[in-house]
């Protein structure tokens, strides 16, 4: 049930977009273990003159970057994951925009399932009618 928000250099391109929300899908259903038919992802895109690394802008490095930024509930995955998960994610963003630029980010906010659902319902709520259902 994550939210997913994506920023990349270049032109909107509806055919890279739904690539990228794709791959960000499957990425995340792979190595954060999060249902892909309830994870959202919102993509928007930069033109690589405004975007700068290192005090020049991507153009001038002819580059590429990304920042991808996501919320899951604390305490639902290890080190491990989340460090395969940013691994696969540059790599992935790499195959899809080309050169990307080492200083491309990915942000794994961990929140309290108190704080944090959808639909009107706390990912805490959900776990323990779970839990009671299961009783």
């Amino acid at each position: 049930m994550p939210i997913i928000n994506v920023s990349v250099t270049g032109k909107p391109d509806a055919a890279l977009s739904a690539a990228i929300a794709r791959q960000v899908t499957e990425l995340t259903a792979t190595h954060l273990r999060k249902d892909a038919t309830i994870t959202a992802v919102a993509i928007s895109y930069h033109d690589p003159e405004h975007w700068f690394a290192g005090g020049k802008s991507l153009a001038e490095h002819d580059a590429n970057s990304f920042w991808l930024d996501i919320k899951v509930v604390d305490g639902t995955n290890t080190k491990l994951e989340l460090e395969a998960y940013l691994k696969a994610l540059f790599l992935g963003f790499g195959s899809l925009l080309g050169k990307v630029h080492e200083e491309s980010y990915a942000f794994v906010h961990e929140v309290p399932a108190a704080a944090y659902g959808y639909g009107g319902k706390t990912q805490e709520f959900r776990f323990i009618s779970g839990r009671l259902k299961a009783a």
